[in-house]
């Protein structure tokens, strides 16, 4: 027990650790590119493959860790944060930062990219209980969040203070990224120090099973999940946080600095109402609570365009977010539940996979709604209508699949009641 809470507790600080080197990073990266000489379309280009790259990467990684190892894959993927890092530090020409971008792990926007998440959920998956996985998952998410929050700050000011006593921009930046590169190194250190309790258990028979993507028994239970996330991702695409941010800029003229403090608070409410999630799905299960909180969010999200004044809209839009992240940590819980063990971290990472595919083909079609004033209001419709749509159906495909504590609670209920 003492050395799964200490694995637990490492798979915390590695998270913190990683989530506050995104957000430090992210800052700056492209102003550095700039100053470095790259070009608008260069650095467009860059940030495209990096995130392509890291895609690709972490479909291979993360589907070979329960076989490979996952202590193995997790120290792989700090080598190629740091390594990228370095290679960004010490370079300036095109190609090699393509090179890097593409093999290595770096973060333009402070969100979660590589290996790292799918891997460590599987392993916290088996680390704690059954009962208690959803509460885990929940401040898993919201340290995750405070750190990348934490980090934009200290990058900024870091970069900041040292241009003020006299460096310059691009040295200033450079701090950053050697910031970045010994984030990766400390990484590498916290995962040497994981027990072999994070490692996928094997059943038997799953030795001589076929496997597609690390996947044997549960492929089509994660396929049917992927196509939905897909869905749900696709869906948010069309209404990202810098999308809204420019919708309250046309329709409502809100300056720069209101708009930061809006969506600073609407972060904060998002990542506080993930703690409520644990408790809600301890009482109504954990499908119920993804499609019963996340229903009204986005039938608020459908409103947000309706009302007449600001103060209304952002009123609506902080109601929206103080609900709208209660499905995170319980649809993370469910996919781990629902596969077998040996396949935690195949399903993590095709499905985390199918949602940055989705994400990433809906906002040029925003794009073309917010050049119309006359469609400028689409973007929250078919969001909200696509993401009702998609927990229409997840309820339907997946109310009978209960994961393992749910499953046993209905046994003991049903004892009780005929015994």
């Amino acid at each position: 027990m003492g050395r799964s809470r200490l694995d637990t507790a490492l798979f915390f600080t590695t998270r913190i650790t990683r989530l506050f080197a995104y957000g430090f990073l992210s800052v700056v990266l492209v102003l550095y590119l700039a100053s470095a000489g790259l070009t608008e379309k260069e650095i467009g280009l860059l940030l495209t493959l990096t995130l392509a790259g890291d895609a690709a990467i972490s479909l291979w990684i993360t589907t070979s860790a329960d076989r490979i190892g996952r202590r193995r894959m997790l120290l792989f993927g700090s080598f190629l944060m740091a390594g990228a890092g370095a290679v960004f530090l010490l370079t300036k020409n095109f190609a090699l930062l393509i090179i890097a971008a593409v093999i290595g792990v770096i973060s333009p926007s402070g969100l979660e990219v590589g290996p790292f998440l799918s891997i460590e959920q599987a392993a916290l998956s088996q680390l704690v209980a059954n009962e208690l996985r959803t509460q885990v998952f929940a401040w898993y998410n919201l340290v995750g969040s405070f750190a990348t929050a934490l980090g934009a700050l200290g990058g900024g000011l870091l970069a900041q203070t040292l241009q003020t006593s006299g460096w310059t921009a691009f040295n200033s930046y450079r701090a950053v990224l050697f910031g970045y590169a010994v984030a990766g190194g400390i990484l590498a250190v916290l995962f040497l120090s994981l027990s072999p309790a994070v490692e996928a258990v094997h059943a038997p028979e799953a030795a001589l099973a076929k496997r597609v993507l690390g996947l044997h028994r549960s492929r089509g239970v994660v396929a049917k999940l992927s196509s939905l996330f897909a869905l749900d991702a696709f869906a948010g695409g069309l209404i990202v946080q810098s999308i809204m941010a420019y919708w309250f800029h046309v329709r409502f003229a809100v300056d720069v600095g209101t708009l930061g403090g809006i969506f600073f608070g609407a972060n904060l409410l998002a990542g506080v109402s993930a703690l409520f999630a644990a408790h809600m799905a301890a009482r109504i299960g954990l499908v119920n609570t993804m499609v019963f909180t996340h229903i009204p969010s986005n039938l608020l999200l459908c409103l947000v365009p309706l009302m007449p004044n600001i103060q209304l809209a952002v009123g609506v839009l902080l109601a929206r977010f103080a609900i709208s992240q209660m499905d995170v940590p319980t649809r993370q819980s469910y996919t781990m539940a629902v596969v077998e063990p040996d396949e935690r971290s195949a399903a993590s990472g095709v499905t985390t996979i199918a949602r940055s595919v989705g994400a990433s083909l809906s906002p040029t079609l925003s794009g073309v709604f917010l050049a119309s004033p006359l469609l400028l209001n689409v973007p929250f419709f078919l969001a909200g209508g696509l993401k009702v749509i998609y927990d229409l159906l997840l309820y339907k495909g997946f109310r009978a699949l209960k994961p393992p504590e749910e499953a046993a609670a209905s046994r003991a209920v049903g004892a009780r009641r005929f015994g």
